[in-house]
């Protein structure tokens, strides 16, 4: 199975140490963040998994080649520009789309106990988000079916959706965990609306949910940060402790 992580980022929020280093190589409990994640796709059954790279690129391409994951891994080069979510998936697209199986999408900063079978299980989709109900300012809205139909921003009131009049109020509001199982033939619906080369997947999704079905996964018991900040670092170091000893 086919799985890519995000690891282009520039960290810029866990300054000053991403000055010298990827944070996909950031430690957490004593291993860097790239670690935690491949390990846990390997867990779940995932065997070739695509990292796209693009800040201290060089750095995690001799991250990876020194050691061995036990599976095989492609980089995906975004050396020249960082394209964003949606524009990295479809640079990756010769390295995902010769599976007709869904394939899995994980930020590299996303330490969780995230039942990844449970996530794959979910059929018939465009895609499956990942999502929780940590309190934010900015959510995915969903429909009764757990349909998305739109986004808010609750501290501006702006609501963007592809239904005209949506009432965010009358909508399931939860925030996107940073995971999402994803159909091959999003490449196709990427050719059908001319989708540039540097786009957020969020929008994307956005744009197309009114014609496509793309789903939100509400987990039960979902443990969950993203390391973006340097005062999440605690929790992810318990997180991760606790998942390390269940392995």
């Amino acid at each position: 199975m086919k799985a890519m992580i995000f690891a282009a980022g520039l960290g810029t929020r866990l300054k000053p140490i991403t000055d010298t280093m990827p944070k996909a190589l950031v430690p957490v409990c004593g291993r860097p963040l790239l670690y935690h994640a491949i390990m846990r796709l390997k867990d779940a059954g995932y065997d070739d998994i695509v990292v796209n790279v693009h800040h201290f690129a060089d750095i995690i391409r001799e991250y990876l080649s020194s050691n061995d994951f036990g599976v095989k891994i492609s980089i995906s080069d975004e050396t020249e520009c960082l394209l964003e979510t949606g524009g990295g998936i479809k640079h990756a697209r010769p390295l995902l789309e010769d599976s007709p199986e869904p394939f899995l999408v994980h930020n590299v900063d996303i330490v969780s106990n995230v039942d990844i079978p449970s996530l794959r299980a979910c059929k018939g989709a465009l895609a499956t988000l990942l999502v929780s109900e940590r309190e934010t300012r900015r959510y995915l809205l969903f429909d009764g079916e757990m349909r998305l139909v739109g986004w808010t921003d609750t501290s501006t009131g702006e609501v963007r959706s592809p239904y005209p009049g949506l009432d965010a109020s009358a909508c399931h509001k939860y925030a996107f965990a940073g995971i999402h199982n994803i159909s091959p033939e999003v490449f196709r619906v990427f050719d059908s609306i001319n989708a540039p080369d540097r786009f957020p997947i969020i929008d994307f999704y956005l744009k197309v949910c009114a014609d496509y079905p793309v789903i939100g996964h509400l987990q039960s018991g979902l443990t969950l940060v993203d390391v973006g900040k340097f005062d999440t670092m605690p929790e992810a170091e318990r997180i991760c402790a606790s998942l390390l000893g269940q392995r």
